[in-house]
């Protein structure tokens, strides 16, 4: 049975959206962004949760588009001097964490996440020294901060096989911040668990009833979910996945129709990999201007292209910084991470 921790909060401030630019603009800037990455030696890395325009202009540009992992890897491996971070706050602290050599844009530095601000370093702290025989996993969306009070970080895309592993050696576990991931790893693993309380505000909206509701509708549709979402709305799920596996479900399952429970930022990558499937966004608690989110993160949408025009213009209040000291301590959790997932590609790879 998981312990809790006190909630931290559900209600945040929430960005200013960029302002709406016209067709022309938005040709105008991609033109001028285009001539800019190669002047300044940079690369595009998008997340797939950004709008649709940016995501083009990272593969048009010779960036990616990927999930956090993916993207932490593609950074730290590209030959470019200066990374475009179009994500949110803690993508940019990782890509500068695993190159501290480089130099790291963000478009809006103020671009954070729901799980990041219910995740402040100090309570985090607080509740972790009280149970100091655990081992502490965090999930990817925290800061760079938390990262370093941990012993792992995991992205949704290899959480369940960390704590496998972990459990396979008996150790305890912290996890935080998303509680709705860490109750489906719990269930899947049965690893001794203690939750942190936060959650994705866009993964949280989405409502098993409303869900049941389309499913009626679209009987032969199968329901694809990211486990951040609410156990109710899981538990529906005919594949169950962090973005890049949900990517590749809907390539590989037979169904026609598709209805996905995740931020609608990946619409543009799903499409492209299964032009010929219809997908249908699955309903969030709200309907409208009344929903928190309406399964789009608002500070990915920070991420304009006339923001990433101003980032290459001028780096100042763009640049991400890491502290040393906790860069360093981010570091080994990020690199475990990354070193068991190289470890899980090369027996895959002796298995083929």
């Amino acid at each position: 049975m998981s312990k809790l921790s006190p909630l931290i909060g559900s209600d945040y401030p929430f960005p200013p959206k960029p302002a709406v630019l016209s067709v022309q603009e938005k040709l105008d800037y991609k033109e001028k962004i285009k001539q800019l990455l190669i002047e300044k030696d940079a690369v595009l890395v998008a997340h797939y949760y950004t709008d649709p325009e940016i995501q083009a202009l990272a593969e048009e540009t010779g960036g990616t588009v990927a999930d956090s992992l993916e993207m932490a890897r593609f950074g730290r491996d590209h030959k470019a001097n200066t990374l475009i971070i179009a994500g949110v706050r803690f993508m940019g602290e990782t890509a500068k964490i695993l190159t501290p050599n480089k130099m790291v844009l963000m478009p809006e530095l103020e671009a954070t996440c729901s799980l990041d601000i219910g995740c402040p370093v100090d309570e985090f702290s607080d509740f972790c020294d009280q149970h100091p025989e655990r081992t502490v996993v965090v999930y990817a969306n925290t800061s760079a901060a938390v990262k370093a009070r941990a012993d792992w970080v995991v992205t949704s895309s290899i959480a369940l096989e960390i704590i496998e592993h972990l459990d396979s050696e008996d150790k305890k576990i912290i996890w935080g911040p998303d509680r709705h991931l860490g109750a489906y790893i719990e269930k899947q693993t049965q690893a001794d668990m203690i939750m942190w309380q936060g959650d994705c505000i866009v993964h949280d909206e989405f409502k098993a009833s409303a869900l049941r509701d389309m499913k009626a509708i679209y009987p032969d549709a199968a329901i694809l979910v990211h486990p951040e979402s609410p156990q109710s709305v899981v538990e529906l799920a005919d594949v169950v996945g962090s973005t890049s596996q949900l990517i590749n479900a809907a390539k590989t399952l037979p169904n026609k129709q598709l209805i996905v429970a995740t931020d609608a930022g990946i619409f543009y990558k799903m499409q492209q990999v299964c032009p010929d499937k219809e997908l249908f966004a699955a309903p969030t608690g709200g309907e409208g201007a009344t929903c928190r989110s309406c399964a789009h993160c608002p500070w990915m949408a920070m991420n304009g292209l006339k923001a990433i025009y101003n980032s290459l213009i001028d780096a100042t209040g763009h640049e991400v910084d890491v502290d040393e000291e906790v860069a360093k301590g981010a570091l080994v959790s990020l690199d475990r991470m990354l070193n068991f997932a190289a470890e899980q590609q090369l027996k895959v790879k002796g298995n083929a």
